[in-house]
């Protein structure tokens, strides 16, 4: 025991005798008035402390704790920090993306800094690093919404595959499912972007998937005015917006519902509506996709100016076999 404490522990003995002493003596006179002159102390102070003896004997005596029943402005409950250590323990979410978390899911607001004071506390702040490459990909942002839109598939689980189509300048996404990647599904998918892109589009990218080259799809791009520009083969990185998105929603929303559920395009829906209109963007400076398109509308082209610009001469049916397309090329 350190000396403070000793000390602490001799001055609250201390309080306790000269306490009894007051009991002692209204329990002996039975006159307050008189007790109180003689110890100089208040009559509040007397039955106050004759209030506890009565209550809890001589233990009652002893100075009890003066923090307060409920703490109003406190951050964070106890019950909102086990949210937080349990996202970060199972899913292993950052401090910004947990907070996004906590929100969407359980309708929680609050800041990164009290996240970070809640792992910082309990030793979850640092999650083992990633390997890194030793040289960053260049990085590129097209100027207008629609300007170029990234499609892609993903596979959640056998029977189960998602639809994704990300807008290059705002990140305004679109996202659906499908039982099979086929080009049936790609068309479906296609009514589904060009409904709630709330822009025109120019360009799609895609990668060299078959569901992508079949010749229905190609000619509904050609109908739509829509350039169809595939990237070359194992080149993921310049479809990189789309790949990256795919992996947000696999962490915050597969990983939160049951993909079995018979309501899982509408939950999909639901979550995409609070990626697009509720979720900050890092890479938007703190903006939402829809922030950064109402940002651009005054530059963003509209269907029938898109419609003009589109050179139908130069779109033809594109062959998937890379080798083959760039030898077509040639020739043209």
């Amino acid at each position: 025991m350190t000396e403070s404490s000793k000390q602490k522990g001799l001055l609250a003995d201390r309080a306790v005798r000269r306490r009894a002493a007051w009991i002692a003596a209204y329990l002996e006179v039975r006159d307050a008035g008189a007790v109180c002159r003689r110890f100089g102390i208040s009559r509040p102070t007397l039955r106050k402390w004759l209030g506890r003896y009565d209550a809890n004997g001589e233990a009652g005596l002893r100075d009890q704790s003066r923090r307060p029943l409920t703490s109003p402005a406190r951050k964070i409950e106890d019950v909102e920090e086990a949210l937080i250590l349990d996202l970060r323990r199972e899913r292993r979410l950052g401090v910004k993306r947990l907070r996004h978390e906590l929100h969407r899911l359980h309708g929680v607001r609050v800041a990164p800094s009290t996240v970070h004071k809640v792992l910082l506390r309990h030793g979850l702040n640092v999650l083992p690093e990633r390997k890194r490459r030793a040289q960053k990909p260049k990085r590129y942002s097209r100027p207008v919404p629609g300007d170029r839109i990234q499609m892609d598939t993903c596979k959640i689980r056998p029977g189960l595959y998602q639809f994704t189509a990300i807008d290059d300048c705002s990140r305004y996404l679109v996202a659906g499912v499908a039982r099979r990647r086929s080009a049936a599904a790609t068309l479906t998918f296609l009514d589904q972007v060009l409904e709630e892109m709330p822009f025109a589009i120019q360009r799609v990218q895609t990668d060299r998937g078959a569901e992508f080259f079949a010749e229905e799809v190609q000619r509904r791009f050609m109908a739509e005015t829509i350039r169809f520009r595939p990237i070359p083969p194992r080149s993921p990185h310049l479809n990189g917006k789309v790949e990256r998105v795919q992996r947000t929603v696999l962490e915050e929303f597969w990983a939160t519902v049951n993909p079995r559920a018979p309501d899982v395009s509408e939950q999909l829906a639901v979550w995409v509506h609070h990626y697009n209109w509720n979720r900050p963007h890092e890479a938007l400076g703190g903006l939402c996709p829809i922030d950064r398109v109402c940002e651009r509308a005054g530059k963003t082209p509209l269907s029938s100016e898109v419609s003009e610009a589109y050179e139908a001469k130069d779109e033809r049916i594109q062959v998937r076999e890379y080798v083959v397309e760039k030898s077509l090329r040639k020739l043209k």
